[in-house]
This record gives C-alpha cells, sequence and structure tokens, in this order.
C-alpha cells in the first residue's frame, strides 16, 4: 500500500478522493470498547480545510486556539464551529466560522466538496469542508479565541506513515488517538482524525 501521495494536480487528485465512497469516523475509532449512549443527539458543525495552492507546494492552513480558552484552549484546530441558526448549512457554518475566526474573505475559498462527518466527543457531528484557495489573503486571527494561523505541506498530512497514535487518560479510562506533528505544531485529536481519513482517501 501506498503511504505516500505525489500530488501534481491536487484539484484533480481532491476531487478524486472526495468521490470515493468511505464511511465517516469519530474521536473513538480507536477505543472499540466505548459504549455510546443509545438515542444520542449530535449537534451539526462544519470546519473549513482550506488548503492554500498560491505558492509553491500545496498547503493546508491551520489554527491554534488560544491558551485562554474554556475548551480546547491551545489545541490546533480547523478553523470552523458549530451551525447556528443563521446558516444555510454546514458549509455556510465553515466559511462564516472562517472568516470570524483568521479573516478568510467568504467568496475567496472554491469549496470541492465534503468529508464524512466526524463524531466529536463533545457530542458534534463536524462536517470537513474542503476548499482550495487561489488567491493569497493576510489572515487576521480572530482576539481571544485564536493564538496562531499557520499551515503545514499537503504532502505531509497525506503521508501515512507521519501518523501515529497515542494515547491519556480521558474521564478515568485511557484514550487512544491520532497525532501528525510537524514542527512545533502537536496535530491530534479530531484534527489529525479528519486529515487521515483524507489522507486514506488520497492514498486509496
Amino acid at each position: 500500500m501506498p503511504t505516500r501521495k505525489t500530488v501534481r494536480d491536487p484539484v484533480a487528485d481532491l476531487l478524486a478522493a472526495l468521490n470515493r465512497p468511505g464511511d465517516g469516523s469519530s474521536d473513538f475509532d480507536l477505543n472499540p470498547d466505548t459504549v455510546l449512549p443509545a438515542g444520542r443527539k449530535l449537534r451539526p458543525a462544519g470546519v473549513l480545510v482550506p488548503i492554500s495552492l498560491v505558492s509553491g507546494a500545496p498547503r493546508v492552513i491551520l489554527t491554534k486556539r488560544s491558551s485562554a480558552l474554556k475548551h480546547h484552549p491551545g489545541q490546533i484546530a480547523f478553523p470552523g464551529g458549530k451551525q447556528d441558526e443563521g446558516d444555510a448549512d454546514v458549509t455556510a457554518a465553515a466559511l462564516r466560522e472562517a472568516q470570524e475566526e483568521i479573516g478568510l474573505p467568504a467568496h475567496l475559498p472554491r469549496i470541492l466538496g465534503h468529508l464524512p462527518a466526524h463524531e466529536t466527543v463533545t457530542s458534534f457531528s463536524v462536517t470537513p469542508v474542503v476548499a482550495v484557495l487561489e488567491q493569497a489573503f493576510e489572515p487576521v486571527p480572530e482576539p481571544g479565541e485564536v493564538e496562531e494561523v499557520f499551515s503545514v505541506p499537503l504532502g505531509h498530512v497525506l503521508n501515512l506513515d507521519n501518523y501515529i497514535v497515542e494515547s491519556r487518560i480521558w474521564r478515568g479510562q485511557r484514550r487512544f488517538y491520532f497525532t501528525v506533528p510537524f514542527g512545533p505544531y502537536y496535530i491530534w485529536g479530531a484534527t489529525a482524525r479528519m486529515l487521515r481519513g483524507l489522507a486514506v482517501r488520497m492514498n486509496g
């Protein structure tokens, strides 16, 4: 099985990957003994997976959340959030949140499609909205929520060899999860799991 995908035509490769069949993912993928409550209700959310094609090799834009936040402080995340009443769908939610969090104009991303939804431990059904950016923009982190906006090479997160399974104690039980570190950035949890889902499709 190939572990690395050379992105010759990133848009064509991404479109092909997004059109491949496959199931969704969850924070519990590596924890098969977890018993989820029957009839649980998940809140819809959308995150943008912005892939910049502006210069050089394609890069995925990510954020580092503020360490002052109550939930997930300091974690690496995609721009995005829960779907509000005013959002037409999860794509609209992802675009709105990206504009608020990193100053990305809503008209700039070219939406290519969606990855299957990812269920989080916080009871969200998160839809990754994959888009390419063909024009540069100046990121403006939202004060108090986003500490940093940065990017990683798309090739790095498409290399399945770069993913590591780690664990920690969470609510009294050992929880396993994927990580895909890059330089000083520790990318883990839901973000790493969704990126790995894209990598599997791109290497399929």
